[in-house]
């Protein structure tokens, strides 16, 4: 058996522990260890006196990733994300940002929904992490919504689907964990996450307000604000664009020349400005320890997962299974867009049984040579190209439809992350409801995702800015 069986041996194994609902990032670690003692013990001849070395070997490989990997500077852009997301909330300023997309947009057909859409894309723009927006949106909207005669499946369902839009809308946890798999630009990555984000709220809005114009008893309109509250509405919701604006000067410079800092420093610097702000707004040690404890739990859990996916990566390469799978996927005979909708077609699948960061980080090390190499190549242009984009193009569309498509696992039964944490806080309103009340945004996530993959020049078009 050669090294790229044993590849796919362990990695089936491994796939299958998961399913069965071991935590992926013990999963992936064991199988990863298992993997390397395994060849190096094959390179040995499976001789029963050298498994001992092996085992030695193994232990020192994998032993070497997590801090080599963990040590990264980039990945400390997770926390202070996160982290201005938890203190934004503390601040009033998510309360704020909803009471005004309330009073400008309330009065369309399923205007609370609505609302909550357009606000969620707000905080997303200070929030890194999916969990902790569809977690705050749950306290704030929820509650809104039913008061107003909404339907609580629907209400529930738009919370925890628009919370889906963290991952795309920087600054974003999961777009920073591509970045670093696929050794490409954190800021090009961040940068490109804008407007298919507002893309994606807006087709959010527009099948909120399609459903209820179909069904009016999912959501009834809110009106009754004059012009005068709905400017009143801004000022106390306009900190959440200054600390937006602050981050994108801070890393971007669009003045021209060198950028003033790197997104980890930009990330450090937004999180200060929202931690004075949420001071001068009220708040105490309690509410601080609260974000400070909230942020911790989540990094920590992000970071297990990574420090145990980066073990297996390493069997990976031992295996030489990404490249081999990258020959094959080049080599099929059918055209590469169908090819790639199907890899897209296998994500859906995989979301139903994995999360969304233990997915793309077991995934991309194998799924990501293959898209570059069915586009072309690194070094392709565009003109000759599969898919209308340059190599580093490629790199930089691929994964944020890659991300889009990890958002569904956020709502995908039967491990929904974001669906039980709604459930969670609202334990009037149960796991299953959430995920009926999601199921109807499939439709609207199918349709960004096919907007990106036919207009790719909506993902390239503010990177092609900064580049030019």
């Amino acid at each position: 058996m050669d090294s790229i069986d044993i590849g796919i041996v362990v990695t089936s194994v491994m796939l299958v522990f998961v399913v069965l609902g071991m935590r992926v990032a013990f999963a992936a670690a064991g199988a990863g260890l298992a993997g390397l003692i395994w060849i190096f013990w094959a390179k040995k001849g499976y001789d029963p006196a050298q498994f001992t070395w092996a085992l030695g070997v193994a232990v020192k490989t994998a032993g070497q990733v997590p801090h080599s990997k963990i040590a990264s500077q980039a990945l400390s852009l997770i926390p202070t994300f996160i982290l201005i997301g938890y203190l934004a909330y503390y601040a009033g300023l998510t309360k704020a940002l909803f009471e005004a997309a309330k009073r400008w947009v309330g009065w369309l057909p399923g205007g609370l929904a609505v609302s909550t859409v357009f606000a969620t894309a707000g905080f997303a723009a200070v929030s890194g992490a999916s969990v902790a927006t569809s977690a705050v949106f749950a306290r704030i909207a929820i509650p809104e919504m039913l008061k107003e005669g909404y339907d609580k499946r629907f209400a529930a369902g738009v919370v925890a689907s628009a919370g889906t839009l963290a991952s795309l809308i920087p600054p974003s946890a999961i777009l920073v964990i591509y970045a670093i798999i696929v050794e490409q630009d954190v800021g090009m990555l961040l940068l490109a996450g804008f407007l298919p984000g507002a893309v994606s709220a807006l087709i959010y809005g527009g099948l909120v307000v399609g459903m209820a114009l179909v069904f009016p008893k999912f959501g009834p309109p809110v009106g009754g604000f004059s012009w005068k509250e709905r400017f009143v509405s801004l000022p106390p919701a306009l900190p959440i664009l200054f600390v937006v604006v602050i981050i994108i000067f801070f890393i971007y410079n669009p003045f021209g020349g060198d950028a003033w800092g790197t997104p980890t420093e930009g990330g450090a610097l937004g999180a200060f400005v929202v931690f004075c702000m949420a001071l001068w707004r009220g708040m105490r040690w309690p509410q601080l320890r609260d974000a400070l404890l909230e942020t911790a739990k989540l990094s920590v859990m992000i970071f297990t997962i990574i420090w145990g996916v980066l073990i297996y990566v390493r069997f990976l390469g031992f295996a030489n299974l990404p490249g081999a799978f990258a020959d094959w996927i080049s080599g099929l005979e059918q055209s590469p867009m169908l090819t790639l909708i199907l890899i897209l077609l296998a994500y859906a699948v995989l979301g139903m049984f994995m999360d969304a960061i233990g997915m793309l980080l077991l995934t991309l090390p194998v799924v990501y040579p293959a898209v570059i190499a069915l586009n072309g190549g690194p070094d392709v242009t565009a003109a000759d190209s599969a898919f209308g984009v340059s190599g580093v193009g490629c790199a930089i569309w691929f994964g944020i439809i890659v991300v889009k498509m990890a958002e569904l696992c956020l709502i995908t039964p039967p491990i929904g992350l974001n669906c039980f944490v709604v459930a969670g806080v609202r334990p009037d309103i149960s796991v299953q409801d959430v995920f009926k009340g999601a199921s109807p945004f499939f439709v609207a996530d199918a349709l960004t995702i096919a907007t990106l993959i036919a207009l790719p020049q909506i993902v390239l078009f503010l990177p092609g800015l900064l580049i030019g």
